[in-house]
């Protein structure tokens, strides 16, 4: 019998468990510090907004993929984008993706998506706008959808 799929889970951070900050975070670790060797990407202190929104799949009780939605005013933005290894290839990204975007009806949303990637947020209606930069010497792009 097949298991069932990831679970699609929503947060804010003052409702997150302590279990569910560090499964947030391990993730984060692992895609960001370990495999893109970025350092600190998890301390830009926007986490715990009372208007940053958390989405994560859970698969088997383990985080699979996870990105957050912050409320910047007249504008949402999507980013901490990440699955774990062991779960790519499933299309877990994308479900979030369509999730963070729904949560964001009415505003205009912006990302910064490394530019390996700008093909892959297209394809959510986000299109480059701006000049590409280096962060954490990972080349970017900043991208933006449109209000829905």
């Amino acid at each position: 019998m097949p298991s069932p799929p990831p679970r699609l889970r929503t947060a804010r951070f003052a409702e997150l468990t302590p279990f569910e900050v560090y499964g947030l975070c391990r993730l984060r670790v692992d895609v960001f510090v370990v495999e893109q060797q970025c350092p600190y990407p998890e301390l830009d202190g926007r986490d715990v907004e009372p208007g940053t929104v958390h989405l994560w799949l859970e698969d088997d009780g383990e985080v699979a993929a996870t990105i957050r939605v912050l409320d910047d005013g007249a504008t949402r933005a999507i980013g901490r984008v990440a699955t774990g290894a062991g779960h790519r290839g499933r299309g877990l990204a994308a479900r979030l993706m369509e999730a963070g975007i729904g949560l964001c009806e009415g505003f205009p949303i912006t990302l910064g998506a490394q530019a390996h990637l700008e093909g892959w947020y297209e394809r959510f209606g986000f299109r480059r706008s701006g000049p590409g930069y280096v962060e954490d010497g990972i080349p970017h792009v900043p991208m933006r959808r449109p209000a829905s």
